[in-house]
C-alpha cells in the first residue's frame, strides 16, 4: 500500500507539471483561418534550369534535331551483326529506303547502348502473303536487348494475343489491334523507361513501356515483367545497365525504315 501511495503521489506531481507548463505557453491545435503568407504567382514558377530547345521535324514521324538516326535507308553503319558482333549488319538494303531481313542472317544490333529512351521505329510485313500465325512477317525489337515488342502482321491474322503485333512478347497484349492492311507501312513510338536494380542487385522497380502503333496507343505505360522468354514464366534474373537496340531475324522478309531514337 505504501508503495502504490508513494507512485500515485509521483503521478500528481507529474500531471501537475504537464498542466502547468500547458497553462504557461499557448498553443494551437486548429488551422489559422488565413493563411500566414500571402501566396504570389511568381512563388509557383520554375525558371532554372532552362528547358532546352530544340527543332522538331516539318514532317511528323521524322527525326528532330536531337535524336540519333539509326537508319535512314543510307547505310547500316550504326548495326552490326549479333552472331559476331565485329562484322558489319549482313540484312540488305533495298531502293536506299529500307532494309530488309536476310533470311538465317541473324538479328542485328545497334553498336550503341541506350536505357530511357523513345523510340520511332516504321516497319513492313513482307510483300508477298504465304504464311498465318507466327510466321507472318515475325520480327522483334528487343529493348536492351532483352525485352520484346513483337513485330508480326496480325492484319487478319489470328494468333495468341500477347504474340500479335504491338504486344509485349508473351507478356502484354496489346490494347487493340490497329495493323494496316498488306503492304503499308506500319510505324511503333516508343517511350521506354528501363528497369531499377538496388545495390545489392535486386529489382527496384520494373520496366516500362508506352507504344503507340500507328498513331494508336496500344501499350498504356505497360510494366515489363521481365526478360523475353519463350517457355517459361518472364522474370528479372541479373541486373545490368544500358545495352544494344536488336531487330530479329525469324525466317521472314520484315522491312524497317526510317529507325531514331531519343535518350531520355
Amino acid at each position: 500500500m505504501k508503495s502504490e501511495k508513494i507512485r500515485n503521489y509521483f503521478l500528481s506531481i507529474t500531471l501537475f507539471s504537464v498542466t502547468l507548463a500547458m497553462a504557461q505557453h499557448d498553443y494551437v491545435n486548429t488551422p489559422p483561418a488565413v493563411s500566414p503568407m500571402t501566396m504570389k504567382p511568381e512563388m509557383t514558377e520554375i525558371w532554372e534550369p532552362q528547358v532546352k530547345v530544340i527543332t522538331p521535324a516539318k514532317k511528323l514521324g521524322d527525326a528532330p534535331s536531337d535524336a540519333i538516326v539509326l537508319f535512314d535507308g543510307k547505310n547500316l553503319d550504326q548495326w552490326v551483326s549479333q552472331k559476331d558482333v565485329t562484322k558489319p549488319a549482313p540484312w540488305k538494303i533495298v531502293d536506299k529506303e529500307y532494309m530488309e531481313v536476310v533470311d538465317g542472317s541473324g538479328a542485328i544490333q545497334t553498336k550503341m547502348q541506350f536505357g530511357d529512351c523513345q523510340l520511332h521505329v516504321e516497319w513492313s510485313a513482307p510483300d508477298a502473303v504465304v504464311d498465318g500465325g507466327q510466321w507472318r512477317g515475325n520480327s522483334g525489337i528487343f529493348l536492351q536487348n532483352r525485352y520484346e515488342l513483337q513485330v508480326l502482321d496480325s492484319y487478319n491474322n489470328r494468333t495468341y494475343s500477347n504474340g500479335q503485333a504491338g504486344s509485349i512478347y508473351k507478356d502484354v497484349p496489346p490494347l487493340v489491334n490497329a495493323m494496316k492492311m498488306p503492304l503499308e507501312w506500319n510505324t511503333y513510338d516508343v517511350v521506354y523507361t528501363a528497369p531499377r536494380f538496388k545495390a545489392d542487385g535486386r529489382l527496384d522497380a520494373p520496366a516500362r513501356i508506352t507504344v503507340l502503333h500507328n498513331g494508336v496507343l496500344v501499350q498504356n505505360n505497360a510494366t515489363i515483367s521481365g526478360l523475353t522468354l519463350y517457355i517459361g514464366l518472364h522474370n528479372y534474373p541479373s541486373p545490368h545497365g544500358d545495352d544494344v537496340i536488336a531487330l530479329q531475324e525469324h525466317g521472314c522478309k520484315t522491312q524497317f525504315r526510317n529507325i531514331w531514337i531519343r535518350k531520355l
